[in-house]
């Protein structure tokens, strides 16, 4: 078959004295372009696995010296120490022109993205609403300082793995009957399918690549979060490997209640208490609101449960200007101590007023605070 196959060099398009990194170039290029998944041309299968053949060959060297001195017949079956059997292998060079590998085996010094941490933070009802900045402390595994991630001491160097030769995984070949030598490929288990070893570890890390750090960081909580808003960090998480960016860091806000408001979206409410005669015959009551008191009239013969809004008195929009509004829900409260004086003036206004019948049936406070959400509210300038 060697008579039928195009010369390597040419299938490349690279001259014979060619480096190996214009040959991993040539190949990069070549290999983006007849990719059977991005090219549906009938023959891009074809020129697909020729390149990919040209590839195995040329970019190691052992092979190539071979290929040089004796041509395609250095490739075939029990020449020269070559393999009966070829197993193509391109896991780590597909991986990073298509995101996906051939192969399982062999790790190779792929770049891994760190683990993306996450910190509880609690917050009071105003730090929620008007926005704070927090000082957090994070535990996490960042790149060794002092050897720059490479797991081994400054001044020495890996060594090639000597249970797999460099290659990151180690192959067994077994003979069967009906299709010959089967060879099974396995990461190897001394290196780990990094193709090298450390003799002489890293005396911060030991070896480790990483090391744990307690890293303090300023968070600027905007205002207008609620309960269980998330906030992202961009590369405050766990270091990467080999490369390999850093996760994030998520931290998740908790709100604590509040002894006068609380929250509906982005309205406060507040329920307000009044005496009987305040709501009969009006009055102007300083209302609580987290700006600080204001000023709020009660019309004569305000009823138990009517609701007034406080414009713009709410918690900020996070995603556009303005406030919502506080929402103030009036509770007429029934004296339960009298003296007699005051026991014989109700007596005689009773007398005056007759019996008033019920437009509705009683309902809850907070029934008539959620109806104002809409548009049953008195508006307040």
């Amino acid at each position: 078959m060697s008579e039928t196959k195009r010369d390597y060099y040419e299938v490349l398009g690279v001259s014979r004295n060619a480096t190996q990194e214009e040959i991993k170039r040539a190949y990069r290029r070549l290999a983006r372009q007849y990719h059977p998944d991005v090219n549906k041309s009938p023959d891009a299968e074809a020129k697909f696995k020729e390149i990919n053949e040209a590839y195995e060959v040329l970019s190691d060297r052992e092979k190539r010296a071979a290929y040089d001195r004796f041509g395609h017949a250095a490739t075939q079956g029990n020449f020269g120490g070559f393999s009966d059997f070829v197993d193509f292998g391109f896991g780590s060079i597909f991986e990073d022109l298509f995101g996906f590998g051939m192969r399982t085996s062999g790790v190779r010094r792929t770049p891994t993205r760190g683990a993306d941490l996450r910190v509880d933070v609690r917050l009071t009802f105003e730090e929620a609403v008007f926005g704070c900045t927090k000082e957090i402390e994070i535990p996490r595994s960042e790149t060794c300082p002092h050897c720059g991630g490479t797991g081994a001491e400054p001044g020495t160097t890996p060594v090639r793995c000597p249970q797999c030769n460099g290659l990151g995984e180690v192959q067994r070949r077994q003979h069967n009957p009906l299709f010959g030598t089967i060879v099974t490929r396995t990461t190897c288990p001394r290196c780990e399918g990094l193709g090298e070893v450390v003799t002489t570890p890293c005396r911060e890390c030991r070896g480790a690549k990483r090391v744990r750090r307690t890293r303090r960081l300023q968070v600027d909580i905007p205002a207008g979060v609620d309960d269980g808003t998330q906030i992202r960090l961009a590369g405050e998480g766990e270091a990467g490997l080999y490369g390999g960016p850093p996760g994030d860091l998520y931290v998740v806000l908790s709100v604590d209640s509040h002894p006068l408001f609380q929250r509906h979206d982005h309205n406060i409410l507040l329920e307000l208490p009044i005496n009987i005669v305040q709501a009969s015959l009006g009055a102007e009551i300083d209302v609580p609101t987290l700006d600080g008191p204001v000023k709020l009239k009660i019309p004569p013969g305000t009823q138990h449960g009517t609701v007034f809004r406080l414009r713009g008195k709410g918690v900020p929009y996070l995603r556009r200007h303005g406030r919502g509004d506080q929402l103030v829900s009036i509770r007429v409260v029934v004296p339960t101590e009298l003296n007699e004086e005051q026991r014989e003036l109700l007596r005689k206004l009773g007398e005056t007023l007759g019996t008033q019948n019920l437009n509705e049936e009683s309902r809850s406070v907070f029934g008539k605070i959620m109806d104002a959400i809409g548009d049953a509210f008195k508006g307040v300038d």
